[in-house]
């Protein structure tokens, strides 16, 4: 038996391909909306560094009706570094929405995502999106480039799982053009409704229903999102929560809300296939199962790929520490890491041997550096450290993550490419003719020899290159990777920075810091013209005398100081040097302030 008045799917693309601006369509065109309500682009993206960023972070629920079906949207991120929401929430749908933009074809991501989709069993439709009036590589070679994609994904799937496991799909739907700009997404939804499987209806079996996401509430607490893989659940209903040691809670369901529209909606039952939030459950966590409490049968947890980097995250202790922020302790950081690891299933969390230092992993510097951002816009100050990736001993023999990446570049610029690729290790796998007269070249890289190369790339080509990466595989490790070749200049004093001071080292060092900007012991406040550290008084004044003289004044001027991004100080950064993040400022300093305590502490 099948639900035929309900379809489940996600939406999977590479970033900044479109997702969420044709969700934008789908919503405007369905008619159940006043114009008042659907204001502004990128609706979906309701999250301040969703809207700063341009790209989706967190995955998001939607229901709109076509004809006698209810369709539940699902729209993911497109960016590797949140696999772990994609992950998760492909577990709920029963086919996938592959989006493919017509002028730049398959992506890094796109195989990704189109992976993860293959490894869940959906059913993928594909769509080609022509958003620009830019030349489009045309449906031929799109739907060339999009089978090689296909076989590689269905290949590495099937290696990747067992072979009792439900069949991979074979082939692939023909790609899907919109008509002309018809101004309609009538062919979308026809699409979806004629060719996405309606969810299976096991209502007749005892409850199963895997939390998928959790939310929280001020008013309510916590809510659970899921899917009901079978079984019917009622308002006020008793349930068993099967934890993952093994142990069952017991819990009442106080409201169950099904999707609708862009919020949600109480009903008094929900039934197998359907999307609900759950209300009433005490500390649920992401994987759980909500069963029958005279049947409890767990389903399996929710299994997503392990991290590949980790970084430091430690208390404030720069003399400035408590004067920006509102939770500055260890106390305060483990709390709001550890609330993160519910909502977050791609994250790690460890205490280090130190008690107020943590070692946190994710996917890429992305990933942590939006955690970081989020900490800081919510009021805490604390140090991170330099990203390093995790390695694995297997057979003996330590391996190391290696990724994919590809590289559209003008050819003027495809030596500066090659060679910085080249130092880091990184092998030529294929390289041939892009869209909009660029090279494309791809290359196996180690995942370490990604940390600062998108700086070094995009000074290296004016700004010109576009570059993307995703996990390919574990591999013995390779040799060293090239640190940063200059040193920095570190503060010896505390106070403000001045410009007679700053005039005298910009000759011969990048300043970070300008007149007027707190400093103090063991701040980095630029980056010196050789590859050694060298101690520095920014605060240091012009001695003024009584004689004055024709010509003794100098006329000062300064060049603007090297503004960094939190994500380029990650890159930065080398082992003994820490990020300081604060509410109101990105600062780097060395991991000891004192000049005495580096050198104590210097490695022979």
């Amino acid at each position: 038996m099948h639900r035929n008045d309900l379809r489940n799917i996600a939406i999977i693309a590479h970033v900044d391909h479109g997702k969420t601006s044709l969700v934008d369509c789908l919503l405007r065109q369905s008619g159940q909306f006043r114009d008042s309500q659907l204001s502004g682009d990128l609706i979906l993206d309701s999250n301040d560094l969703e809207r700063e960023r341009g790209i989706t972070i967190l995955s998001k629920n939607i229901a709109l009706a076509y004809q006698d079906v209810s369709i539940n949207i699902i729209d993911t991120p497109g960016h590797a570094d949140f696999g772990g929401e994609v992950e998760r929430v492909l577990q709920m749908a029963d086919g996938a929405l592959l989006l493919v933009d017509a002028f730049e074809g398959p992506r890094p991501q796109t195989r990704f995502v189109l992976q993860k989709a293959l490894e869940q069993r959906l059913r993928p439709l594909w769509w080609l999106s022509t958003r620009s009036t830019a030349p489009t590589l045309g449906p031929t070679r799109s739907s060339r480039k999009l089978s090689t994609s296909w076989r590689t994904s269905v290949q590495t799937t099937r290696r990747s799982t067992s072979p009792t496991s439900s069949p991979v799909p074979a082939t692939v739907t023909q790609p899907t053009i919109p008509p002309d700009r018809s101004g309609t997404m009538q062919p979308l939804l026809e699409m979806i409704h004629s060719r996405v499987p309606p969810p299976e209806d096991f209502s007749d079996r005892p409850l199963q229903l895997r939390a998928t996401s959790i939310e929280w509430s001020e008013f309510v607490g916590s809510i659970v999102v899921g899917r009901i893989t079978a079984g019917i659940l009622d308002e006020g209903q008793n349930v068993a929560v099967l934890k993952a040691n093994g142990e069952t809670a017991a819990g009442t369901v106080t409201s169950v809300e099904l999707f609708d529209k862009l919020g949600r909606r109480p009903v008094p039952q929900a039934r197998s296939g359907d999307i609900v939030a759950v209300v009433g459950l005490d500390e649920p966590a992401i994987g759980d199962t909500l069963a029958d409490p005279e049947h409890p049968t767990p389903l399996p947890r929710l299994a997503v790929d392990e991290p590949t980097l980790s970084m430091v995250f430690a208390p404030n202790t720069s003399p400035l520490a408590g004067q920006e922020g509102q939770f500055v302790t260890s106390r305060h950081l483990r709390a709001r890491l550890y609330r993160e690891m519910k909502s977050n299933v791609a994250l790690r969390v460890r205490e280090a041997d130190d008690s107020d230092t943590f070692t946190v992993s994710g996917r890429g510097i992305l990933h942590l550096a939006i955690l970081i951002e989020q900490m800081r816009r919510e009021g805490y100050e604390l140090s991170v450290g330099k990203p390093e990736v995790i390695r694995r001993q297997v057979d003996g023999h330590w391996h190391e993550p290696f990724e994919r990446l590809e590289v559209d570049v003008p050819p003027a610029d495809v030596g500066p490419v090659m060679e910085l690729a080249g130092t880091r290790r990184g092998q030529v796998l294929e390289m041939a003719a892009g869209p909009a007269g660029q090279t494309h070249i791809e290359f196996s890289i180690p995942a370490r020899g990604l940390i600062g190369l998108r700086t070094r790339l995009l000074n290296a080509t004016r700004g010109e290159a576009v570059m993307h990466h995703r996990f390919e595989d574990y591999k013995t490790c390779d040799g060293e990777v090239p640190h940063r070749r200059n040193g920095v200049l570190v503060s010896q004093s505390n106070g403000n920075a001045v410009s007679y001071a700053i005039w005298k080292l910009q000759e011969r060092s990048e300043l970070f810091v300008a007149p007027g900007d707190v400093v103090y012991e063991g701040m980095i406040v630029g980056e010196n013209s050789r590859d050694n550290d060298m101690v520095v008084n920014p605060t240091k004044e012009k001695k003024l005398t009584n004689v004055r003289a024709a010509g003794s004044d100098d006329n000062i001027l300064l060049k603007p100081p090297r503004e960094m991004t939190l994500e380029m100080a990650l890159e930065y950064i080398e082992g003994d040097e820490y990020v300081e993040v604060t509410p109101a400022a990105i600062r780097l300093r060395k991991t000891h302030l004192t000049e005495n305590a580096r050198k104590r502490n210097r490695p022979v």
